[in-house]
């Protein structure tokens, strides 16, 4: 879910509306004629037809430049130490990090995602970006939801938009195949006729006046039941879909497996994807936002909420889908990394490679339980000008083999200039 987050650049998170279906907007003003202002169903582009079974990817954006050297740890190349001789984690015996292999540890906060990790359903990538060279947050965010290599121009989609536009969706026509909680449509969506961007699920609730007939919804099922022209279908797609919501009150909601998520935009998103997961109604893709890491000043406290945040968000989603995590893929992704020397207020400059996780189920036996990585060493004379982490795993590679392998969708295509080399996560 989208946060407003202030940035050296002297604004907040930026994103553009995404198309809607002139059908869609046209049985939204149809119903909202009676459902007064609070219908939300203007967000929605409904088609008809059938749900397919097919799996699940979801996107957690990182929004500000995430200091990957923080959340994955290089605590035993001894350049890291030298580089922050203030915000440099202590190794595993000092009880600074959380050892994952020897070599590479998760921030404390992190915590939660160990035992993930440890069973082979979380994955690390380190030392990854794109080929963007501006480190400004704007430029660096359009190109990575974009699927682009340095400008976001060169692509006027969302790479995630183009793979589901790929798809054959007359096998899942439900208006919630794919979710962003957002008050708009993220440019990683842009291009997904199919796509949905809502603040919440309750938002999504036909909600009828007071004093309206307690007949009225039995009327509107009237008005669209017979017809199989397109206003017709959507409609009675539409009502079926809200029917359904209404059995699923997210504030009655209790998750399983004592999973117990934090009362925060990240924790209620990822609470709710995992609710509309178990309902099985169609639901492909869910976008979810989390700003505010511009570390620049006071880092090390700083940081430690959000990771906080990141870390019981993500082990309670997992816990709580159980079975389902097999056929559920959670990336979670940032713009660009920091400067790996900190600064002389504590905190680091925007720079180059980071660190993105994923989570699955599926991961155990290919490359859960690993960090993928071509370590260049954080030594002076192999760091990128003026003094950055390079990016040796292009984030188009990644992307591309899980929308090949997960969602059976030619990621080659998506992404056609990307360089291929595959770092084999899921």
């Amino acid at each position: 879910m989208t946060e407003d987050w202030t940035t050296c650049e002297g604004g907040a998170t930026a994103y553009r509306p995404g198309r809607r279906a002139a059908i869609g907007a046209a049985l939204a003003g149809a119903i909202a004629l009676w459902a007064g202002n609070r219908s939300a169903l203007a967000q929605v582009s409904v088609t008809p037809g059938k749900r397919a079974e097919r799996d699940i990817l979801v996107t957690i954006f990182l929004r500000g430049g995430m200091d990957g050297l923080s959340a994955l740890v290089p605590h035993a190349d001894d350049d890291y130490h030298k580089a922050r001789p203030t915000l440099s984690l202590g190794k595993p015996k000092t009880g600074g990090v959380v050892d994952l292999d020897g070599f590479y540890g998760l921030h404390p906060s992190l915590a939660p995602l160990e035992p993930w990790f440890k069973e082979g359903k979380l994955a690390g990538l380190h030392a990854i970006g794109s080929l963007d060279q501006t480190r400004s947050h704007f430029e660096a965010m359009g190109t990575m939801e974009r699927g682009a290599a340095r400008l976001a121009a060169e692509i006027p989609s969302g790479w995630l938009g183009r793979a589901l536009a790929a798809t054959d969706d007359s096998e899942n026509r439900s208006p919630l195949r794919a979710v962003a909680f957002a008050p708009v449509m993220p440019d990683i969506l842009r291009g997904g006729t199919t796509a949905t961007a809502i603040d919440s699920l309750e938002s999504l609730r036909l909600e009828l006046p007071q004093t309206a007939s307690s007949g009225l919804s039995a009327a509107l099922a009237g008005l669209y039941a017979k017809g199989d022209g397109d206003v017709e279908r959507a409609g009675r797609e539409t009502l079926a879909v809200l029917e359904t919501l209404k059995k699923l009150e997210i504030k009655d909601y209790k998750p399983e497996r004592g999973a117990v998520y934090p009362t925060t935009k990240l924790g209620d998103g990822l609470k709710q994807t995992a609710l509309l997961i178990k309902a099985d109604i169609g639901l492909e893709a869910a976008a979810l936002d989390r700003g505010g890491w511009d570390s620049h000043v006071a880092q090390g406290a700083y940081l430690s909420g959000h990771f906080d945040d990141v870390g019981k968000s993500l082990a309670a989603f997992a816990a709580d889908l159980g079975p389902a995590l097999d056929r559920v893929t959670c990336v979670v992704m940032t713009e660009f990394g920091r400067r790996v020397a900190e600064n002389s207020g504590l905190g680091t400059d925007h720079g180059r490679g980071s660190c993105w996780f994923v989570l699955g189920g599926h991961l155990t036996g290919s490359g859960g339980g690993k960090v993928h990585a071509k370590w260049p060493s954080l030594a002076p004379s192999k760091l990128e000008d003026p003094g950055d982490l390079p990016v040796t795993t292009d984030y188009r590679d990644v992307l591309a083999e899980i929308l090949t392998k997960r969602l059976k969708t030619d990621g080659k295509a998506i992404f056609p200039n990307a360089p291929g080399s595959w770092p084999g996560v899921v």
